[in-house]
């Protein structure tokens, strides 16, 4: 077995949310001829992290980070609106093809189902929590100093929400399939991996089966709507519908769900969708809806919704494959042949999906097209980082990813939902605009430059992305982590 084979070997401890303390693999060397004494004095060996899983999570959060910071001055690099993939877009599938990577190293061994089912949930109910205090409507930072939601409006889903629920799915099929899946396999090819981890797979299809059926075939009836404009008196508006496999806007079965689910007034507010040209002259960016622009414009969508989020537990699914890969191909070579086939396979597949008209690739409606290209180009990625930094050994270009992807619930919740930047803001000097965050943004990096958008580029990548690298790296020498 190859350095990297043992290095990468397995992981001893049930991980999953997006830092993943425990990502690493417990080398121990086995044995099959040696005496009962000899196996009795056998020594496991340190535990060592996942280099490039750990990277490969830094570079998710900064992908986030950038597109969260500087999306409103770069609408190229924001969310696309309705149909297509954008930067912003990959934030979401990367972080579920991690999960599914760490879950398949975490439970390659189970001793004690009840246990791991119990931290499973547990960990579950961690990020359920954190997601709605952090996405619900209760934290208004970084520029609005007031805290609080209206329990008429909090918002039910998010990202964490959606990670949560796609953890909970697969990692419990992992779990209960422990004794029905091989601890090596018996036989070769390709085709072998896919027959040991039937069961992985099956789940994936059934998620496939219930998201296509319902929407392609779910009836969506007329909705309406209030339209809480600040300022202004509430509007209802109501949307014309009576069809089904509609797959725009208004009229889809995702929103439908949502909306006998959770109820339209817990939807996220400002959906990506107004900056499409039918609702705002300042498309592809954000700007004034148009007032000849259709009712649907006006309304709230949840982008992390619930029949969105069955078709994202593939995502999932396809990133515990490369898990199951990275443990049972133990040299270099075996892994990258299969990872990168079946990433090209993935993209091919979309891209016939997507360029026939038949299911475009769409971020808010999860589609399955948006699946496989999404998940094509993380394993494609994955494998492009494997390569440089466990079969080349180039590290330590990427050493401030792998810090931050290890404590990178920490910076998703300090930097990229703004709450360190909130708590600066709130020491401010006569105005709340006078703040330190403010200032070395307009005065450091804005008026320098003399440039919004060059400004704003350069303090996401000087003050956000860089100065968390550093805070992630010194508190990793310190071995600080935040872990869910």
């Amino acid at each position: 077995m190859d350095e990297g084979g043992k290095r990468m070997e397995e992981s001893m401890n049930v991980a999953l949310d997006i830092d993943a303390k425990d990502d690493h693999v417990s080398k121990k060397e086995e044995t099959r001829n040696i005496d009962e004494h000899e196996k009795d004095t056998m020594v496991k060996q340190k535990t060592k992290r996942i280099a490039t899983l750990d990277a490969f999570r830094g570079l998710t959060i900064v992908i986030m980070i950038v597109v969260d910071k500087a999306g409103g001055v770069y609408p190229s690099i924001d969310h696309a609106p309705w149909n297509g993939c954008t930067l912003a877009d990959f934030v979401m599938p990367f972080f579920l093809f991690i999960v599914g990577v760490a879950i398949a190293l975490a439970l390659k061994r189970i001793e004690k189902i009840k246990y791991a089912v119990k931290k499973i949930m547990v960990r579950t109910l961690k990020l359920l929590f954190w997601g709605i205090l952090l996405q619900g409507g209760y934290s208004h930072a970084p520029d609005d100093l007031s805290y609080g939601v209206n329990m008429k409006f909090i918002r039910w889903c998010g990202i964490l929400q959606r990670i949560g629920l796609v953890y909970c799915v697969v990692a419990l099929i992992e779990t209960f399939t422990t004794k029905l899946r091989p601890t090596t396999l018996t036989s070769s090819g390709r085709i072998a991996i896919f027959k040991a981890y039937k069961w992985q797979w099956f789940g994936g299809f059934i998620a496939f089966l219930i998201y296509m059926i319902t929407t392609f075939t779910l009836y969506v009836p007329d909705w309406s709507f209030v339209d809480h404009v600040i300022g202004d008196e509430p509007k209802r508006y109501t949307v014309i519908c009576g069809m089904r496999g509609h797959i725009g806007p208004a009229c889809n079965a995702v929103g439908h769900v949502d909306r006998q689910v959770w109820g339209v007034n817990h939807f996220y507010s400002h959906p990506v969708w107004r900056h499409l040209k039918e609702c705002t002259f300042s498309s592809p960016g954000e700007g004034p809806i148009r007032e000849d622009a259709p009712s649907w414009c006006r309304a709230p969508f949840e982008p992390e919704g619930l029949l969105s989020s069955i078709s994202a537990i593939l995502s999932g699914t396809i990133g515990i494959h490369y898990g199951h890969v990275l443990i049972h191909f133990k040299g270099h070579s075996e892994r990258l042949k299969h990872w990168v086939s079946t990433g090209f396979v993935l993209l091919a597949i979309a891209i016939i999906l997507h360029f026939t008209n038949a299911i475009p690739i769409n971020k808010q409606l999860y589609s399955i097209s948006y699946v496989c290209f999404t998940a094509g180009i993380a394993g494609t990625v994955f494998s492009a980082l494997y390569i440089l930094i466990d079969v080349w050994r180039f590290r330590t270009p990427f050493l401030f990813l792998e810090w931050i992807g290890m404590n990178s619930m920490l910076v998703f919740v300090m930097a990229a939902q703004g709450i360190f930047a909130g708590f600066v803001n709130g020491w401010y000097y006569e105005d709340p605009n006078n703040s330190l965050v403010h200032w070395i943004k307009k005065h450091v990096f804005v008026n320098v430059w003399n440039s919004e958008r060059v400004g704003t580029l350069l303090y996401v990548i000087f003050a956000e992305i860089t100065f968390w690298g550093v805070v992630a790296g010194v508190l990793h020498k310190l071995k600080i982590y935040w872990k869910l």
